[in-house]
């Protein structure tokens, strides 16, 4: 056993050695700003169309929604009558989750109502912002981008990658818990 553990510090120990060779790679390599400027035009190229796909949709639907400075697109639908939902409290929604084919991702009929700890808890940043336009009692539909959703990678079941999603939320309970 101690032969393998020496064996594995020995093996790490040399491939830390700087090599005058990795230098000369590591200086061949694009430094951070030369990365952005080829890929932040992609993105807006990117963010552009997306958007385009959003306004066709919401278009198609003959929807009159908002637009939060982020990008998400929103309506409430019905209106209830408490308290608007705060970072730090305790919120519990009923949910519908598709794509912009109108195709059902998640439904909480059969998932249950969703509970977390608004601005804190593993939950799409999308839906983060848009509980907090909602009033206790609200119904309303969210088209969140990518970039507020699932991202890139999507989440590896029934959201694809780089996936506009639509909420339908309703908004259950609010409080505070220690």
């Amino acid at each position: 056993m101690r032969f393998f553990i020496s064996l594995l510090l020995c093996t790490i120990l040399c491939s830390c050695h700087n090599h005058p060779q990795d230098e000369d790679n590591i200086q061949s390599l694009p430094n951070t700003q030369e990365v952005n400027k080829e890929l932040i035009p992609s993105q807006i190229k990117y963010i552009r169309q997306e958007t385009d796909e959003i306004n066709q949709y919401i278009k198609q639907h003959q929807y009159t929604m908002q637009t939060t400075p982020t990008g998400i697109r929103y309506m409430i639908y019905k209106h209830g009558t408490g308290e608007l939902a705060k970072r730090g409290e305790y919120v519990q929604i009923a949910y519908t989750i598709s794509l912009l084919d109108d195709s059902v991702c998640y439904d909480s009929k059969q998932d249950g109502p969703r509970e977390f700890l608004v601005g804190k808890d593993d939950v799409e940043s999308g839906v983060h912002q848009a509980v907090q336009l909602m009033r206790l009692g609200d119904k309303g539909l969210f088209i969140i981008p990518s970039y507020l959703a699932q991202g890139i990678a999507g989440d590896r079941d029934k959201i694809p990658p780089s996936a506009v999603v639509i909420y339908d939320i309703s908004l259950l309970k609010i409080q505070n818990k220690p």
